[in-house]
């Protein structure tokens, strides 16, 4: 089985333009992304729609392709990327034995461990897609639980596939006080780094939106709505994503006691 990570990197962003090319420390947020993820794999490329990252990332040395700007989502960049590095030979012999590992360029303390995690989801055959998912704790609050920003996933023990994504709090406790559902409930956050077999992801790319997916912001519903299986993998391990300038201050605080 061949692994590829993908690192799709945009400049544009609502909350925090520009933000992959943030100084960490020392270096960029992507270039500590990609440097992460070289951890645990041989193939790391990020796909980015913006020069600006580009040069960055040929700057400190790292794999880099250029992709349209008028991508939906970070999985229809992941295939650009793939096809732009592949050619359509080596696909049709190699897709079904390949699997695509898309990392958020956001999250520059991913784990190794983590993406191990993810690849080991692909010892089972059968599996088609796969993503990680954290258990909430003693230390979260109603407040982490019910925000929205974070979905929630609710999986199969039996089969170790998801069968529900949501930025509802899932599942309803019924006749609990809500104040108490994190400590009785078992929650899962969904974390959201996913990897596709190849052949997979070429045909998740032409599905056609559902009112789930819709309703939810959540792309990941409309392949369970269209019949594709998602594999989930555990990890206890937090991280740190950077989705505005307060977050980036949080990561740096956490790297100078940490990195």
């Amino acid at each position: 089985m061949k692994f590829i990570g993908i690192i799709p990197a945009r400049y544009a962003s609502t909350r925090f333009p520009g933000k992959p090319l943030e100084d960490l420390c020392g270096k960029t947020v992507i270039h500590r992304v990609y440097e992460q993820a070289a951890k645990a794999l041989d193939t790391v490329v990020v796909a980015t729609d913006d020069e600006r990252i580009y040069d960055a990332v040929e700057t400190f040395g790292g794999k880099v392709v250029m992709t349209r700007t008028d991508h939906r989502c970070g999985t229809d960049r992941c295939l650009e990327a793939y096809e732009a590095i592949t050619t359509p030979e080596w696909r049709e012999k190699n897709n079904r034995d390949t699997v695509v590992i898309n990392i958020q360029g956001d999250e520059p303390f991913v784990q190794p461990g983590q993406i191990e995690s993810l690849m080991e989801c692909f010892d089972n055959s059968e599996t088609q897609i796969a993503t990680l998912v954290r258990p909430y704790t003693d230390q979260d609050t109603l407040a982490d639980l019910e925000n929205p920003n974070t979905p929630k996933v609710v999986w199969s023990k039996e089969t170790g596939e998801a069968l529900l994504f949501s930025r509802s709090v899932i599942p309803y406790m019924r006749g609990v006080e809500k104040s108490e559902w994190p400590a009785r409930g078992q929650y899962y956050r969904h974390i959201g780094m996913y990897a596709y077999r190849a052949d997979v992801l070429a045909q998740i790319t032409e599905l056609s939106p559902t009112p789930l997916e819709q309703a939810e912001s959540l792309e990941q519903l409309r392949w369970l709505d269209h019949g594709y299986r998602i594999r989930i993998g555990v990890t206890e391990t937090a991280t740190i994503g950077i989705d505005t300038p307060e977050d980036l201050q949080k990561a740096v605080e956490w790297y100078k006691r940490n990195g």
